[in-house]
């Protein structure tokens, strides 16, 4: 029996998801400037045996909804919001184990510049750093950058696999393993002749020079992805070592599953060699009684506006002009594709009111048995390798679920009761620091 996979689903801002549960008497959240908020949380997460914690990210605004940000600002719905790297050197400080998946926005930064803030990442947390590659589907994070918005959604991955060919060229093939000596005899710290020059010229690239970092633990990050459209899911395949997904039935989830490792195996790696997480919420009390009644009280602090606003995001479709009761039969946005069928929705109220509580994640509310019973079908059903949970009320949901579900999910045998050593990678699969041979990164390797 394989030890079920479990990240903590955060954003470094007021309100991630459950839109409007900032409001809630025991909420928490909005201390998030406050550093000692995510040390609370990463030395909770540690005592739990999480895995990792997995941050995301958007780098503009919430105006599809009524073509405004009101509703996101007034609801701060993912606004505001602060830098997510900026909590990894937090976090690793007050931890020795748990691991940090961060989103990055390949389309609004600097290949040469982002390759070292992660190299940097991967230094000083002895290599617990993972890349969540993310093309983007806010306008408005492209606007601020100064241009009129976002390029196509096929040419976003278009794109991102011409940038992820320049960092796996600076973090692989720009230095050698024995570039450094440290040599203080002969005053030289890394030999010259073992450093390369890094040149490209694409359609969408040009640069020349070399990493400015030596080699970090892991070299390349352990690098997750979340799209699940035929663009996503290749590029999913060829790329990543992780995939987050979500699913409101582990039916659903096994076939996007299966679709993800066909695609590794089309790209000459083993399908094992890609590890899948569900997205997923849990409302646990004592009994199955109060945890419901948990629920509900959660439930009437929801934001209606704050989910209406998330949603419009994510689809790039104004839900203002649409009919709450219209049944959602195609997604015609250019955000995230295919957002409302992966949600199983069938109207968007429905998934206005899913959303105040959980997110885009479905929800199990019950006692620890009852939770656990739920979370083993779902991997028996999915073949998911483990779960990413989305938060609701902070940090209550955190410790209910490391006080009362982790204890059961370990009398069952289905979760570690000690750390495995090493950097991330080697966590997950056992096999050492750096990418495996199959990969498409391995070829530029010295």
């Amino acid at each position: 029996m394989k030890d079920m996979l479990l990240f903590a689903f955060d954003m470094n801002c007021v309100a991630h998801q459950s839109q409007g549960l900032w409001r809630h008497p025991r909420d928490r959240a909005s201390n998030y400037t406050d550093m000692s908020y995510w040390t609370g949380i990463a030395k909770t997460l540690e005592r739990g045996f999480f895995d990792g914690i997995f941050l995301a990210d958007v780098s503009g605004l919430y105006d599809v909804f009524e073509g405004s940000p009101r509703a996101a600002i007034a609801s701060a719905t993912q606004i505001p919001t602060n830098d997510p790297f900026t909590l990894v050197p937090l976090m690793a400080g007050v931890t020795s184990h748990l691991t940090f998946g961060v989103t990055g926005n390949l389309s609004l930064e600097s290949p040469y510049l982002f390759a070292r803030r992660v190299s940097s990442l991967d230094h000083l947390t002895a290599g617990r750093f993972g890349w969540n590659i993310v093309t983007g589907y806010l306008d408005s994070a492209h606007k601020g950058m100064g241009e009129d918005g976002k390029q196509g959604h096929d040419v976003r991955y278009d794109i991102a696999d011409e940038y992820m060919e320049i960092v796996y060229r600076l973090w692989e093939e720009s230095w050698e393993d024995d570039a450094v000596v440290r040599d203080s005899d002969s005053g030289i710290f890394a030999e010259p002749s073992k450093v390369h020059e890094i040149v490209h010229e694409g359609e969408y690239f040009s640069m020349k020079g070399i990493h400015l970092c030596e080699p970090s633990p892991q070299r390349t990050p352990l690098l997750f992805q979340a799209g699940t459209s035929k663009k996503g899911r290749a590029f999913a395949g060829k790329h990543a070592e992780c995939v987050f997904i979500v699913g409101n039935n582990p039916q659903a989830q096994s076939g996007v599953v299966e679709q993800l490792r066909q695609q590794a195996s089309l790209n000459g790696r083993d399908p094992k060699d890609l590890k899948v997480i569900g997205g997923l919420s849990v409302i646990v009390g004592n009994s199955d009684l109060e945890a419901k009644e948990k629920f509900e009280d959660y439930r009437q602090y929801g934001s209606h506006q704050g989910a209406l606003a998330l949603i419009s995001g994510w689809s790039g479709m104004d839900l203002s002009l649409e009919d709450d009761k219209k049944r959602i039969g195609h997604d015609n946005g250019d955000a995230i594709r295919g957002v409302f069928h992966h949600a199983g929705v069938s109207s968007i109220q429905d998934w206005v009111d899913r959303t105040t509580v959980g997110g885009a994640t479905e929800t199990i509310v019950g006692s620890p048995v009852t939770v656990v019973d739920q979370m083993n079908d779902w991997l028996d059903i999915s073949g998911l390798d483990g779960f990413n949970l989305a938060y609701t009320v902070m940090p209550e949901c955190v410790e209910d679920f490391v006080d009362l579900v982790v204890p059961e999910l370990q009398n069952r045998g289905l979760m570690k009761t000690t750390y495995k050593e090493g950097t991330f990678r080697n966590k997950l699969y056992g096999k050492g620091n750096y990418l495996n041979d199959s990969h498409p990164a391995s070829k530029y390797r010295r």
